[in-house]
């Protein structure tokens, strides 16, 4: 085991950059590919970014990413839930062909691996001559298993291997690679060394030490998702005391919150008690908005920011958990539903791309579009080949307002918890599929997402061809996984 304060992260060296020979990106340097940085904030609302209407809080360096470049407003997450979404992101796969499309944990550390077959982005993009390091939060296989993120692509890996060891914010240790580090001070009890401030200084150095070759960073920071907890400093004061609170006492206490309860009943999954959740939850979202700053100054001080293309978005909706519920901020905007939800609000997100010279500073659009195009987007942009049983399109033609954008012909989701659900999304309907283990409770809604964008109105009887169209592909679209048996009731 190794102490943060001693741990030297080397570097890994690659192949000299090829020529850069995507015409869909003719603006960019020449002979030089872009570098390439996935920013995937955990749990943050479509409503909890400023640009997106967020008037509690501020996030004036995510406002500005997307001033400087594109804004989505129809982008969806790969699922509902963190470990699938991620799994879907990395595959280009939807949820109904990914190898990961729940939740599901390995004892005593881990989730349920990603297989052999699987090829993932960092894969792909290494085979380009990429370096590749992913900081942040994994989940798709623990340490030495086939989805270690070291077996799927990525030269560098440091943070949290282990997405239920993600809940707390000042850990006992953190993974580089597959090596434990520890955090000074910290003991799962004890609030000395703030995880996402070590995994942040180690995102900074990568992009240092990578400046000279094209890199891809995925950057899957763990905040806001719960538990709420943040250093006191100038961004916490500035919203403590701006919201009437509600003390959270926390899944581990039951009585009181002080210091010396932080580790009693300790729960390493659950959560601390929180005097103030609504403060602390705006000031992580400023402490995830300084960070998406930071990564912006870096890239400009290195003076390599003209050819790296930064993309922003969340992994699902907002959560209901560590003392806060999207009421009280708007997080989900209009959007009905929240994390667990195949709903609107549950899997729309905010999305961001800058990448000054090709992406038109201040635009915007309506293009349908999810975490499954990432892949071939990137593929192009790198001049790589995207395998070709993916269900992804490239939304390049998008961020460089270029014609010849294909689109969907519509979206599919399915989320294994709360009894089985699916969602269709083709054109402006909108169709949830609930209670799918039990044929005797499913029913099927549908809305129009045009004229009823908050799915209030279920026009599922008003429409039967439509609806019937919807469960069809459904039915199609789910592919039977040993792992994650569905059985879906017809």
């Amino acid at each position: 085991m190794h102490s943060i304060k001693n741990l030297k992260i080397p570097a890994t060296l690659i192949l000299l950059p090829a020529i850069f020979s995507c015409n869909s990106a003719e603006k960019a340097q020449e002979n030089v590919k872009p570098n390439i940085i996935y920013i995937l904030a955990d749990d943050l609302g479509y409503g909890d970014v400023g640009i997106y209407g967020q008037q509690f809080f501020d996030t004036p360096n995510i406002d500005r990413l997307a001033k400087e470049g594109i804004r989505f407003t129809d982008h969806y997450a790969g699922c509902t839930v963190c470990a699938p979404s991620r799994s879907v992101l990395m595959t280009g796969l939807h949820t109904g062909h990914t190898a990961i499309r729940d939740n599901k944990e390995i004892k005593p550390e881990g989730q349920h691996p990603m297989n052999a077959e699987a090829f993932t982005v960092a894969e792909m993009l290494k085979q380009e001559g990429y370096s590749t390091g992913a900081f942040g939060k994994w989940g798709l296989g623990f340490i030495g298993s086939e989805g270690d993120p070291n077996n799927q692509g990525f030269d560098e890996f440091f943070g949290y291997n282990c997405q239920k060891y993600a809940h707390r914010y000042y850990p006992e240790y953190l993974w580089y690679n597959n090596t434990k580090v520890m955090l000074p001070g910290n003991d799962w009890s004890h609030t000395v060394t703030y995880a996402p401030d070590v995994i942040h200084e180690k995102v900074l150095e990568f992009i240092e030490v990578n400046k000279d070759q094209p890199f891809f960073l995925y950057y899957p920071n763990t905040i806001p998702h719960a538990e709420l907890i943040v250093p006191e400093d100038e961004i916490l004061q500035k919203y403590i005391g701006k919201f009437e609170e509600t003390p959270f006492l926390g899944g581990n206490f039951k009585n009181k919150i002080d210091e010396a309860s932080y580790g009693s009943n300790l729960n390493v999954a659950s959560y601390c008690p929180q005097e103030n959740p609504k403060a602390v939850f705006a000031a992580m979202v400023g402490r995830l908005d300084k960070q998406v700053g930071e990564v912006m100054n870096k890239l400009k001080e290195l003076g390599i920011e003209d050819n790296t293309i930064i993309i922003f978005t969340s992994d699902n909706g907002p959560h209901k958990e560590g003392g806060i519920d999207p009421e009280d901020f708007n997080s989900n905007g209009e959007l009905r539903g929240a994390k667990r939800d195949l709903y609107e609000g549950g899997i729309r997100v905010p999305m961001i791309a800058r990448w000054p010279g090709n992406i038109e500073p201040g635009t915007e659009t309506n293009l349908v579009s999810a975490f499954w195009d990432v892949m071939p987007t990137l593929a192009e942009i790198a001049g790589a080949a995207a395998p070709e049983n993916i269900d992804g399109i490239s939304f390049l033609p998008t961020l460089l307002k270029q014609e010849g954008q294909s689109i969907h012909e519509y979206l599919y989701w399915e989320f294994y918890g709360q009894g089985g659900k699916q969602a269709v999304r083709k054109g402006n309907w909108k169709a949830v599929r609930l209670n799918c283990f039990d044929n005797t409770k499913t029913t099927v809604e549908l809305y129009d997402l045009e004229k009823d964008p908050e799915e209030a109105v279920d026009l599922a009887e008003e429409f039967p061809e439509i609806l019937t169209e919807m469960t069809r592909i459904m039915d199609k679209e789910h592919i039977e996984s040993d792992d994650f048996p569905f059985s879906v009731k017809k």
